[in-house]
């Protein structure tokens, strides 16, 4: 049966574009009483590696028109100008070095880039990516990397190079609320864990709940200015 919901939770029905969707997200948070730039903004996960076909970007929602490594950026750019995007992840191919390097000169100072696929939570990748200019912020996934002593190495190489590091979930979870302290812990200041649904997401903000409640004064919320770009 089609229920329309992702593998994270997330609500997937069927749109003509790639622009509709973000109309969309833009149409809800009005009908729930929020004014989008203000109260929410926000972030994009291309997962460009899915879609990228012989050197080129090929958009099947829009008409599979197929962009360059530069047109792809503008056309995310034109994006950042139309809705109150802060955040991108995996805006191109992980092996598109060139690119990225294009799109961080492009976008960077003013959105924040998050490498997944790119660093896949490796320090030795990331060093190189620092070195090169590539991105600004990376995607931490501990399971990834395969220990939580990798994992506060890339954590702490990202934060001594102005990265953001942005503590993340994976498409099949558990209830395992491990990232929620993760994320605390090291005080990563963002987390992505999915939409608020299902048991296997919801068990990361519960346990975000827990945390703050247990801190209470001595964990303050810093909201936006956690993003980099948005301080």
């Amino acid at each position: 049966m089609n229920t329309a919901v992702g593998d994270e939770g997330g609500y997937a029905p069927n749109l003509g574009s790639n622009a509709e969707a973000l109309a969309v997200i833009a149409e809800a948070v009005k009908a729930a009483g929020y004014e989008l730039g203000k109260d929410i903004t926000l972030a994009m996960d291309c997962a460009a590696s899915e879609f990228y076909k012989d050197g080129k970007y090929v958009l099947a929602g829009e008409g599979n028109k197929a962009f360059t490594s530069e047109e792809f950026t503008h056309f995310l750019e034109e994006l950042t100008k139309q809705y109150p995007i802060v955040s991108i992840e995996d805006g191109l191919d992980e092996s598109d070095w060139d690119g990225f390097a294009y799109q961080t000169k492009v976008l960077g100072d003013k959105i924040q880039l998050v490498g997944d696929d790119l660093f896949v939570t490796n320090t030795k990748i990331l060093k190189e990516g620092i070195e090169k200019g590539i991105a600004n912020s990376i995607l931490i996934k501990f399971n990834q990397i395969g220990s939580l002593t990798e994992t506060l190495a890339a954590i702490k190489m990202a934060k001594d190079a102005g990265y953001t590091a942005v503590i993340s979930h994976r498409s099949g979870e558990t209830e395992d609320a491990t990232i929620a302290d993760l994320a605390v812990g090291t005080a990563a200041g963002q987390i992505k864990t999915g939409s608020m649904s299902r048991s296997d997401r919801v068990a990361k903000y519960n346990q975000l709940i827990r945390i703050e409640e247990a801190l209470g004064e001595k964990a303050p919320y810093n909201g936006r200015k956690e993003i980099k770009g948005q301080a």
